[in-house]
């Protein structure tokens, strides 16, 4: 049986459907990192973010998040 790049896109939509129902948002990325190595320099580039970050659009994120 051919899997074809649409079944495995399929597939991957519903794993992390099912991820997250099942743990939450929060447990579905905790499961996905603990198979992940990452790449990059994680410190180097949340301080180049937080750099520009303004207190504002901190607010601003936030608020749309809690809707």
């Amino acid at each position: 049986m051919a899997v074809t790049v649409k079944d495995l896109e399929r597939i991957r939509q519903e794993g992390l459907k099912a991820l997250k129902e099942k743990l939450g948002p929060v447990g579905m990325i905790k499961f996905i990192q603990m198979y992940s190595d990452g790449e990059g320099d994680y410190t180097e580039e949340r301080k180049e973010k937080l750099a520009n970050l303004k207190e504002e659009d901190l607010q601003k994120y936030l608020m749309e998040e809690l809707k």
